[in-house]
């Protein structure tokens, strides 16, 4: 009783000091804590970056996400360890973090769904920058993928920003992953037309086109019979940087080859027959 006394009775600068010598050795302890833990911190948080950045499943921007997810639950862990130096009660601390935490991911709902989706868009790969995709009603070649949107060029030119968790909800079709693919052509002879021969003019197009691959073979075959032609198809298979450019020229090919040949390539038409009355 005497001994709070005496301290009320010191002045503020002098209770601090006070507070200081008695407490020395404590904050030296939290002091060393602190500055050890930090630095332990940002070693581990940088060798976590150095060894992800050399995997080849880990893109950089995933890679400095998870070194920094790393630090800042190290800073967390050192802080709470200098409060118990002085005596602080953690785990009410604790707890307060963790409703902290819910809260803030309750309230940040949909970007952390953007961020988890960016993350395995990173991860997994199903498209990298410079490939073409298509997901939903966006079409177009990526530009940048973020850890909360992916930005997208239209094959018009037009700029695409789509929320990540979008892209990774839906089907992806990816336009570049493999270094080959089809191209099917069908066109539309007449009835009276040598199906025999369309499927042999069709045939020397593609092989007198050295962007056709050999292998798989070409292809042609009958692919419908419709009500005013039957329908010729041809496949074929090329580089995936060939496949724009072959179904310009082969279909512009075949329509002159059967002009040349004389197969023709009907209309649909309707005959209108007129009683009198």
């Amino acid at each position: 009783m005497q001994t709070d006394q005496t301290v009320s009775a010191l002045t503020i600068p002098e209770q601090i000091f006070l507070w200081l010598r008695l407490n020395m050795i404590e904050i030296a302890g939290a002091f060393a804590v602190l500055v050890i833990g930090l630095l332990v911190a940002g070693l581990i948080s940088n060798w976590v970056e150095k060894a992800l950045s050399r995997s080849p499943r880990f893109e950089p921007t995933v890679a400095n996400f998870l070194s920094n997810v790393v630090k800042y639950a190290l800073w967390a862990l050192v802080l709470v360890t200098v409060l118990a130096q002085f005596g602080v009660e953690t785990t009410s601390i604790l707890a307060a973090l963790g409703g902290l935490a819910l809260a803030v991911g309750l309230a940040l709902q949909g970007t952390l769904s953007n961020v988890a989706s960016g993350v395995m868009i990173l991860v997994q790969k199903p498209f990298k920058v410079g490939e073409g995709i298509t997901t939903g009603s966006v079409t177009g070649t990526v530009q940048q993928i973020g850890l909360f949107t992916t930005e997208l060029k239209q094959f018009d030119g037009l700029f695409v920003m789509v929320p990540n968790s979008e892209l990774w909800n839906q089907a992806i079709v990816n336009f570049n992953r493999h270094p080959i693919r089809r191209f099917e052509l069908i066109v539309g002879i007449a009835y009276s037309d040598s199906m025999e021969q369309a499927r042999k003019e069709l045939l020397a197009l593609a092989e007198a086109d050295e962007r056709v691959l050999d292998d798989p073979a070409p292809q042609a075959f009958v692919s419908s019979l419709d009500d005013s032609s039957v329908g010729i198809g041809l496949r074929v298979w090329c580089v995936t940087s060939d496949y724009l450019t072959l179904t310009w020229d082969l279909t512009e090919a075949a329509k002159a080859r059967f002009d040349q040949v004389g197969l023709s390539i009907p209309f649909p038409q309707r005959e209108v027959i007129q009683r009198a009355a």
